[in-house]
């Protein structure tokens, strides 16, 4: 398959769930770079400018919520596509974290993840 050269930075601290996202987008032939707290992946965010942010809500050190905030606030990340990958399914917290400049928000037991590759691959080549 074709390297997209589009990378993606996947904000994850399930490990299991870490390696299957990792592996469905490299076969999708993206780029990909992770972080498993909320401060790495504001630093990871700010060294490599990706594409697209996959970002969890429920994570360590600084939670999904205040990842928004703080890159949407940044004028050099404040651009980059952010769809949330969560457990959070309640209308309160999609409302919350679209409100926060998400795109997309998607719920992990109802999302498969060749279809989540897919979905992304659209919003990148927008």
């Amino acid at each position: 398959m074709e390297e997209k050269n589009k990378i993606i930075l996947i904000v994850e601290d399930d490990e299991v769930l870490l390696r299957a996202l990792y592996l469905q987008f490299k076969d999708a032939g993206f780029t990909l770079s992770s972080a498993t707290d909320g401060e790495s992946a504001l630093s990871v965010a700010e060294r490599i400018k990706p594409d697209l942010i996959l970002l969890d809500l429920i994570i360590p050190k600084k939670d999904g919520f205040e990842v928004l905030k703080i890159l949407k606030a940044n004028t050099v990340l404040k651009d980059i596509p952010v769809l949330v990958l969560s457990n959070l399914g309640d209308d309160e917290n999609v409302k919350r974290a679209k409100n926060l400049g998400a795109i997309d928000y998607f719920i992990k037991s109802n999302t498969k993840l060749e279809n989540l590759a897919q979905k992304v691959d659209k919003y990148i080549s927008k």
